[in-house]
């Protein structure tokens, strides 16, 4: 191309780019680029004169050469595909009338900070530095499929529309970034797309709107974080989906509002992360936590957070805070819509018992066997609810002394004031009512009282309910220590 096939604007550009110098064609701060439709031809740069100038330029000697444009209309198809790039281009608060083409384009920096562009297209892209894209506005399809980022992707405050064909607003599966995810204030009308993404650094979402109703707002599947993927104050309308994701550092809800009533609003199942912090919101979580077969170190969740439905078998983590009673806590386990999973009262127990919570820890096995009763045929709940009556399972050994001396109080007094009549009254010992209750009560043990004496009417009655609450109590006592000292 010819440089008298100008015009006045591309001519500014042209001799500009061989010394890397700034061409700006704002008239004044603060332009929006959304209306650079009307912007005329005093500020309008061809998209085939860019192109050339970025492949077939050639340099001067003792010059850096770039392409450095601020506020410029940029018409036709800017095709860039598979592009070999060895100067950095930054295009800021430009306005483009059709997408970007820059599929398998290698570049040392790339720069669109604060464009208006109807999507753009760097799949399968290198880029050996830094992404700028914040402050964009997307009208389409933002591609970064595959694409390889040597330093940070940013996104920050930008805002994406996803199009009509229910494509993502943005797909960064299997893509690669070497530092950080930079989107802090990002506002997303459909589906980002992170599969299989792997990211150097940190993911920045802090404060953030992602809206796709009813379907994945943010998709990270497979997603590998370096270190932490951060959500601090952010709404999302939609589900965030990180099954069998991998992410060093924590996963911070806090202050975020997770709203997919009916559907999963969290989806972290097969996850191994380091922290997962759902806490300080206005409302708890409003759809489903499917935290199954997730590998937590620290899980900080505040009891008001948890949705009325989880799924948490398998769930299994180190360190469980705030710390707060069992009884915060139990209804979590109740909430599981995959009905009694006992390794999640395992969980639970073990948390307490770490901090030395030893009553808390039994609460939440008495928890347990009484989910599990409900699990039982009828005879095996008539059991449960013995055990439970008489000694708490194992869990409340004093309730049996109880029961006991109850039992012994009763029986003293009824054989007290009647003595009953001795089966052979010149070999019979002196009677002695509480001894004799005794022999009633304890199986094993032996006074020599019940077998010298034979109550009648109403009291023989009141002797057979002895006997047969004393077996309950021993039977029930046994039952409940070894569970205990097979549990130690």
């Amino acid at each position: 191309m010819e440089i008298n096939d100008l015009t006045p604007a591309e001519a500014r550009v042209w001799r500009a780019f061989p010394h890397g110098e700034i061409v700006d064609f704002r008239t004044e701060a603060g332009e929006d680029a959304a209306n650079g439709g009307d912007w005329g031809p005093e500020r309008t740069l061809r998209a085939r004169v860019l192109r050339t100038l970025l492949v077939t330029a050639p340099r001067e000697d003792g010059e850096i050469s770039a392409l450095r444009i601020t506020g410029a209309r940029i018409t036709g198809e800017l095709d860039l595909t598979h592009a070999v790039l060895d100067r950095p281009v930054r295009m800021s608060h430009c306005h483009f009338t059709d997408r970007p083409g820059f599929y398998g384009l290698q570049v040392p920096r790339l720069s669109l900070r604060g464009s208006v562009m109807p999507g753009l297209d760097l799949a399968g892209a290198r880029v050996d530095g830094m992404v700028q894209l914040s402050d964009c506005r997307v009208r389409g399809r933002l591609m970064f499929a595959g694409t390889q980022i040597a330093g940070a992707l940013h996104l920050g405050h930008a805002e994406l529309l996803a199009p009509e064909d229910g494509s993502p607003a943005l797909q960064l599966n299997q893509a690669t970034i070497g530092d950080d995810l930079w989107a802090p204030g990002l506002r997303a009308h459909g589906e980002l797309r992170l599969t299989g993404a792997t990211v150097s650094g940190s993911i920045d979402l802090s404060r953030a709107q992602l809206t796709h109703d009813g379907r994945p707002a943010l998709d990270a599947e497979i997603l590998t974080v370096e270190g932490h993927l951060l959500l601090r104050h952010t709404q999302v309308r939609g589900w965030i989906g990180l099954r069998a994701a991998r992410i060093t550092g924590r996963v911070d809800l806090s202050y975020a509002c997770l709203s997919n009533p009916g559907g999963p609003a969290l989806r972290a199942s097969s996850a191994v992360i380091g922290e997962l912090w759902l806490r300080r919101a206005s409302h708890p979580v409003r759809g489903t936590l499917n935290l199954r077969r997730a590998q937590l170190d620290v899980l900080f969740a505040e009891p008001e957070m948890i949705p009325d439905r989880v799924h948490v078998s398998g769930l299994v983590y180190t360190t469980l805070t705030p710390h707060e009673p069992a009884e915060h806590r139990l209804p979590m386990l109740e909430r599981d819509a995959d009905g009694y999973a006992p390794d999640a009262y395992e969980q639970l127990t073990a948390a307490y018992r770490r901090i030395g919570d030893d009553d808390a820890a039994r609460l939440v096995q008495l928890a347990k066997q009484r989910r599990h009763r409900r699990t039982l045929p009828w005879y095996g709940r008539l059991w449960g609810h013995l055990q439970d009556v008489t000694v708490g399972y194992g869990f409340r050994p004093l309730r049996a002394g109880i029961w006991l001396l109850s039992l012994l109080a009763a029986g003293s007094a009824a054989f007290g004031l009647h003595r009953p009549p001795a089966l052979k009254p010149a070999e019979s010992p002196d009677f002695h009512p509480v001894f004799y209750t005794l022999d009633l009560l304890l199986p094993v043990i032996s006074f020599g009282q019940e077998n010298a004496f034979a109550p009648v009417g109403w009291y023989q009655t009141l002797s057979y309910v002895l006997i047969i609450m004393g077996w309950i109590l021993a039977t029930t006592v046994v039952a409940g220590v070894t569970r205990t000292v097979s549990r130690q």
